[in-house]
């Protein structure tokens, strides 16, 4: 007996192939439109609020239509003959129409009733919003449309490869999942549709008062030290967790995290990822398994283009803030030869390369007086231990930039730890690591020139105990939040051309990546700050 389908993913079938995909493979969104769909359903969703000749939440089945559903409220008339109505809420289109998607779903819904024995006698959609009811006439062409809905529902369930997006359709500016389908971005062009997604004015919490304790209480998170509260914050407004050095977590804290599919990330007090923790119940548990397979037989398309963007973006940073014209133009150049680069052997020559050439002239990026009275040296990039301010607040904040990579990566259900640059034998986040290598220069290496030579760390920041340099709490504080300032600030995308926050490239990188593995992505494209 084949498997049957829910009516919901039908509708969305009918809406669009690829939303009904996006569905089946967990992908979800926390979108305004939503929000509001959810909490208009609340009372049809509640089987209390039935009443003699009204019911609510009334589970459907049908085995010759092979699908499983539930009407939002069945009406009984003076005959015992029901009546379909489905609750439906209009926040983004704001016309209380029939649309074909939904006289699908209530044609499902009455054949499913009809094939229970129950008698039907209409059907018909409530718009919540509007608070207007629209009967809905059925005639035989809507139950066979409906059949083969059904039908192309299941080969979409089917299929290998994930449908691809709509191409410039209006539907696409009316659905809730435009910002995980990315329809307009896959061609790696400028976007012309104005999109507007609501802020949702959440961010990530950073814990990092050593021997405090974090704990929620009453839909609030609370931080004490010695029984003295050091702050408290709405966990609605947290969008992921990541703990510095030695802060502990309640249980009750770390399940509520989980419960609301946010991830935690644990750091050393130096900035280097030692943990994270994620839902049990990810998207897209069919392309990572074909991403694994991808790793193990190589993607150098992919491996050049991280390269290659992580080159540009050293060369821009450098003829933005420093002073050696050369080195640019020889950056530009290894920029171009990683996009020809025959193997991975060939981009580590490189990258290496060009590290080599920035990290000589690094320091010109700080202003000259900053440098004379700090009494700052940096010639080389030395990562575990740093041997200098320099290099220590670097690696700080490529911690802090792997932390929010492993947020993104995993928001879009890859496997951080199989990647295609960084091998995933070293037993590290590989994946998270290769897109790391586009953000660094654009994201973590201004965040540290910047603090520099705004004052926003001194050398005083820093202690060194035989050769080690450390960053202070003062220091580690004037970091988080300077790079906090940096990814939740927008600016203009080069490849698509809106405004965006570099937590939000982020994702959408990683969902490039998703794209290419899952087929409806026909190159990648690194990010390259102009």
């Amino acid at each position: 007996m084949s498997e049957l389908i829910p009516i919901s993913m039908v509708a969305h079938q009918a809406f669009c192939p690829r939303r009904a995909w996006l569905e089946a493979v967990g992908e979800t969104t926390d979108t305004h439109q939503v929000a509001v769909g959810v909490q208009a359903h609340v009372p049809a969703d509640d089987p209390s609020g039935s009443r003699s000749r009204r019911y609510r939440a009334v589970d459907v089945v049908s085995h010759d239509l092979g699908v499983v559903g539930r009407c939002d409220t069945v009406e009984l008339d003076d005959d015992a003959a029901m009546t379909v109505v489905e609750h439906k809420a209009t926040p983004v289109r704001r016309r209380p129409e029939v649309t074909e998607a939904m006289r699908v779903q209530v044609a499902l819904l009455a054949g499913a009733l009809a094939d229970m024995g129950y008698p039907v006698a209409g059907q018909a959609i409530y718009f919540t919003n509007h608070h207007t009811r629209v009967d809905v006439p059925l005639t035989p062409a809507d139950m066979e449309l409906a059949r083969e809905m059904v039908a192309a529902t299941a080969r979409t369930l089917a299929a290998e490869d994930a449908p691809p997006p709509l191409e410039d359709h209006r539907r696409c500016s009316r659905c809730s999942h435009i910002s995980v389908c990315l329809p307009d971005e896959r061609p790696l062009a400028p976007v012309t549709r104005r999109i507007v997604v609501a802020d949702p004015d959440t961010q990530i919490l950073h814990l990092t008062t050593p021997g405090s304790r974090a704990y929620v209480t009453r839909g609030r998170i609370e931080v004490s030290k010695s029984g003295e509260k050091l702050g408290t914050y709405p966990i609605e407004r947290v969008q992921g967790l990541v703990v510095h050095g030695n802060v502990d977590l309640s249980s009750g804290l770390i399940r509520e995290v989980l419960w609301r599919s946010l991830s935690v990330v644990w750091c050393t007090s130096s900035g280097r990822v030692s943990g994270w923790a994620r839902p049990a119940q990810g998207p897209n548990g069919g392309p990572r398994l074909r991403q694994h397979v991808a790793s193990h037989h190589g993607r150098i398309d992919l491996a050049r283009q991280f390269v290659a963007a992580k080159v540009a973006n050293q060369a821009t940073l450098l003829r933005r803030h420093g002073d050696a014209p050369a080195t640019v133009t020889r950056l530009r150049e290894l920029q171009r030869e990683a996009l020809e680069a025959p193997s991975l052997t060939d981009l580590f020559g490189i990258e290496g390369d060009a590290a080599a050439r920035y990290f000589e002239h690094f320091l010109t990026m700080l202003k000259p007086r900053v440098v004379a009275a700090e009494e700052l040296t940096f010639s080389v990039r030395t990562r575990r231990p740093a041997r200098d301010p320099i290099n220590a607040a670097l690696n700080f904040c490529y911690g802090l930039l792997t932390a929010d990579m492993l947020r993104a990566v995993v928001a879009c259900g890859l496997d951080p730890h199989a990647g295609f640059l960084h091998s995933s034998g070293r037993n590290k986040p590989a994946l998270a690591l290769d897109l790391v290598e586009e953000f660094r220069a654009a994201v973590a290496d201004s965040v540290v020139t910047n603090a520099f030579n705004n004052g926003e760390i001194r050398a005083r920041d820093f202690s060194t105990v035989l050769g080690t340099t450390r960053l202070g709490d003062r220091g580690r504080r004037a970091l988080i939040s300077g790079y906090e300032r940096r990814v939740t600030g927008t600016f203009r995308h080069p490849l698509f051309g809106y405004d965006v926050t570099w937590l939000r490239a982020m994702e959408i990188q990683a969902r490039l990546v998703l794209g290419v593995i899952d087929g409806t992505q026909p190159r990648y494209q690194g990010i390259k700050i102009r």
